[in-house]
Formats: structure tokens, sequence, C-alpha cells
């Protein structure tokens, strides 16, 4: 299967980065950018985007990049340092970039940004790639 064909299957049963609205730019083997417009329901109580939703379009980037070489791969470890607030509007942008593929680990940093550039937050993953392989097991089941 290709990077864009295992997106699709992820992305079809992933309500949660579908309730983000989140948007496909590019996926590639350990690469993928998404972008997400914020909504109101997505503001805290200071009128500002919670911080739950960067790390969710981050975490959400980083989930596609890592299951793009065709093995299922789950977060084992993730961390993020937000740089700037996020306003009702603004549009984001998440840049996944693979940093280190190994057998059955792998690391991912994630930059969120503005379309103009400004860095929003920067999201790094550690990934464990299963056996288990796009196109053949399908959706792995989680316990």
């Amino acid at each position: 299967m290709t990077p864009h064909d295992i997106f699709n299957e992820m992305m079809a049963k992933d309500q949660f980065s579908q309730w983000l609205g989140i948007e496909l730019i590019s996926v590639g083997p350990g690469t993928c950018t998404l972008q997400m417009t914020v909504r109101h329901e997505m503001l805290n109580g200071f009128g500002i985007a919670h911080g739950g939703i960067s790390f969710s379009l981050a975490d959400s980037a980083f989930a596609f990049a890592c299951n793009s070489h065709g093995r299922h791969a789950v977060s084992i470890h993730c961390t993020i340092e937000h740089v700037a607030a996020v306003k009702l509007g603004d549009v984001l942008l998440a840049e996944a970039t693979e940093e280190r593929l190994g057998n059955s680990v792998s690391n991912y940093a994630i930059k969120v940004v503005k379309p103009d550039g400004e860095p929003v937050a920067f999201f790094r993953g550690v990934a464990y790639r299963k056996k288990m392989e796009w196109g053949k097991t399908g959706v792995a089941e989680q316990k």
C-alpha cells in the first residue's frame, strides 16, 4: 500500500481526526503534513485554543507519518512545547518529519505552524513499529 492508501484507511476510522477537521496536504514515506482551522468549540477559558488542539493535530500527523512505511505503528512517547497562542479562525499546519526509522522504534519531529511559518508548537514522538502490515490485516484491534 502507498502512504496515501494507508492515510485513507486510517482516516476513514479516525473519528477524532475527522472531528478536528483535518485536511491532508501531503503524505509520503516518513512524512505527513496536515492542516486544520481552529473552531469555537476548541477554545479554552482564556479564549485561545486549548493546548490539546495543537497536540492532537501534531499527534495525528505523527500517526500518519509513522504508519506510512506500511507497518502498523503506535505512539509510545510524545512531548510538546507550545510557543505561541492560537486563536479562533487560525489555520494550523502540522509538518511531521522522520528523524530515525528503526526496526521496532522510530523517532519523529512535528512542527505546528501558521501558514506564514510562525511556529506554534514543537512536538516530538516515539513510535513502536508492530510486525502487522497495512493492506494485509487492516486496522489493528487495541488491546
